[in-house]
């Protein structure tokens, strides 16, 4: 029976339509059954994600060598020239894109049956999570601009019922309101981005587009409105995937369950804007000043948030600023043109980076909820699988051969290094990129010191999370540890849909690849050395340095300066504009009507009271008026 179903999927690509429908259809289902029965919500949202999986593996296996398969499922609109329709669109991009959403979110299904199994909306959260994975897959698959931004939107307002799941907690809700009003800023640019290229090309379809520029004989004369398109493309993309000014939703969003932070910030809606540059490579490739930027904002996003990594206690927000900077990798990589290399990036860094979170909601879980790392430690010997998972992720992230992030990231500062589009910046943008790559294998061990290394410093009795929880961490920690080996492979497959400008995967042997990893092992040793042996130097340090010590623990105060100078005056504006517009201007001219209205009425009640001799004195007295009027018309004008 499975053979025959396998034989089926594998028959035609109508079968793509399959991969977000069973995450839609577990939504619903994982909902209304878990109503009744809520233990089995979790297996039902998991087993509709594994089944997403399952038939991208199916496609995936029917798609010839450099082939696309493309399905529309019917016209989504036909008006005024444009004809948009709901189509889908499965090449080699979108298989990488698709076996990565649906693998490490199975994976974070099952981890979510234990992590969330006390909770009693564990079915609305399930719910949640399959409504996610649907528009990510939606986002992944949309053969047009207007297919990708309904996925655009739908991960952004999963995002936020996500991260407002505990909504009874004031804080929680206010993270996941300024999650979805940040990202509607980026979204208002990637909504022109889509009418301007409308515009241009009278056509939101990726190939079409795709096709007229490569037919344009003089590409210079387009250059402009490409580069405005870019920009703008850009703009959503800083918000979705948190690059510098709309990177401050993302930390703020760890008040979600920690799966949540696992699946947002791994694998899925922050890789949206890294998917996006790469599948409209064609734009931003004859756009060299939208490139530059991309990749200066890339550069400063990633040094920007690993120094704030660095004096940060809570575990889930040195991740979170983690994920904001190896973003900015993935940008310098994009910003470069070497797609692939950010592609690449993005796979290596949903393995590690997933394991990372998922590690942390496990110590979180063994230790009731704790998140503060000065009342951990000690947890080495407590929690083994936790800490051998975390300690390869921490390695894969820090660059250290022969684990993924090695192969990724030192194909990021190679290309970058030749970056054609940043000029006589390229040597001092590489530099920062290398001392950032330092700075991740700092913190990163930072926080693991912190966490597992030393004596216990907290007050429960912390013990090793169930198989639910420590089998994905294994499967995870696994795939980061091997996954580079496969990026000569992945190199040949992705360039099958994206182009590669010149950008090669070189293998490098062992003892050479050690030889570059040398400097991440010196920050780690660093690192090793300070937080368990000489952590009184550290105190020193802060001691000596407060002022710098302070603007790093509190984020360089940017949320103070958006909220001093953003926020409290649009609050201001919008509060002035409420009373003076809303209430005296619109809302006076309905109640004036209204008032007019009833006054009239109370006027005609008075004289339409239904008595007779009441009617006969006012004709009377309507008569004589008339008489009278009539009168003195006549002798004026007779």
């Amino acid at each position: 029976m499975l053979q025959i179903l396998m034989d089926e999927f594998m028959e035609g690509m109508s079968y793509i339509a399959f991969i977000p429908l069973f995450p839609l259809l577990g939504a619903l289902i994982s909902y209304l059954v878990g109503l009744r029965f809520r233990w089995v919500s979790g297996w039902i949202a998991s087993l509709a994600s594994c089944l997403s999986f399952w038939a991208v593996y199916c496609v995936y296996s029917s798609l010839p060598e450099g082939e696309i398969f493309k399905v529309n499922l019917f016209t989504w609109m036909d008006v005024g020239g444009l004809k948009a329709n709901f189509s889908f669109a499965f090449d080699a991009l979108s298989a990488v894109m698709c076996l990565v959403v649906t693998g490490v979110g199975s994976l974070i299904h099952i981890y979510s049956i234990s992590y969330m199994a006390q909770d009693k909306s564990k079915h609305r959260y399930f719910a949640y999570l399959n409504l996610f994975l649907f528009s990510m897959l939606l986002l992944v698959l949309g053969a047009n601009f207007l297919v990708l931004f309904i996925g655009w939107e739908g991960v952004g307002l999963c995002s936020y019922l996500l991260i407002g799941f505990w909504f009874e907690n004031l804080e929680f809700a206010k993270a996941g309101r300024k999650a979805f009003i940040v990202n509607r800023i980026g979204d208002a640019g990637f909504l022109l981005a889509i009418f301007l290229a409308f515009y241009t090309f009278n056509t939101i379809d990726f190939s079409e587009i795709s096709a007229k520029i490569a037919n344009y004989k003089d590409i210079s004369l387009y250059v402009p409105v490409l580069t405005a398109i870019a920009l703008c493309l850009f703009v959503g993309a800083t918000g979705k995937s948190a690059q510098i000014p709309l990177y401050v939703w993302l930390p703020d969003a760890m008040a979600g369950p920690t799966p949540v932070s696992a699946l947002i910030h791994a694998a899925t809606m922050v890789t949206a804007g890294v998917y996006m540059m790469a599948r409209t490579n064609f734009i931003f490739d004859h756009a060299p000043v939208a490139m530059a930027t991309v990749s200066a904002i890339g550069c400063l996003t990633a040094l920007l948030a690993a120094t704030i990594a660095i004096a940060q206690y809570d575990i889930k927000k040195v991740l979170a600023y983690s994920t904001v900077s190896q973003l900015g990798f993935m940008f310098m990589a994009a910003g470069a043109g070497a797609y692939w290399v950010a592609i690449f990036h993005l796979v290596t860094h949903a393995f590690f980076k997933a394991c990372l979170f998922l590690c942390s909601g496990s110590v979180i879980h063994a230790c009731h909820h704790e998140q503060d790392m000065r009342k951990m430690g000690g947890l080495a010997s407590k929690m083994p699988i936790t800490f051998a998972t975390y300690l390869v992720a921490t390695f894969a992230i820090s660059g250290i051969a022969p684990l993924s992030g090695y192969y990724s990231k030192h194909a990021i500062l190679s290309a970058f290094g030749k970056n054609p589009y940043t000029g006589a910046w390229a040597s001092f943008l590489g530099s920062v990129a290398s001392f950032t790559a330092l700075l991740t294998a700092f913190y990163m061990t930072r926080s693991l010191c912190l966490t597992f290394l030393g004596r216990y410093r907290g007050h429960h009795h912390p013990h090793e999370s169930p198989i639910l929880m420590t089998l994905p961490l294994v499967v995870l920690a696994g795939s980061a540890a091997v996954a580079g080996f496969w990026g000569g492979e992945l190199y040949e497959y992705l360039t099958e849909a994206i182009p590669s400008n010149g950008y090669h995967f070189h293998y490098e042997m062992l003892g050479e690849a050690f030889g570059h990893s040398l400097p991440s092992l010196g920050a780690i040793v660093l690192a090793f050395v300070l937080y368990t042996r000489l952590d009184f130097i550290v105190a020193a340090v802060a001691r000596t340095l407060p002022a710098i010590t302070s603007a790093l623990r509190n984020k360089y105060y940017i949320d103070e300066i958006y909220g001093r100078f953003v926020v409290e005056p649009l609050k201001g504006l919008s509060y002035y504009l409420w009373r003076g517009v809303d209430q005296m201007v619109i809302d006076g001219a309905v109640n004036g009507t209204a008032t007019v209205a009833g006054l009239t009425a109370e006027m005609l009640r008075a004289v339409q009271n239904g008595r007779i001799l009441s009617y006969a004195m006012i004709m009377a007295f309507g008569v004589v008026l008339v008489l009278i009027f009539g009168g003195l018309f006549g002798w004026a004008f007779g």
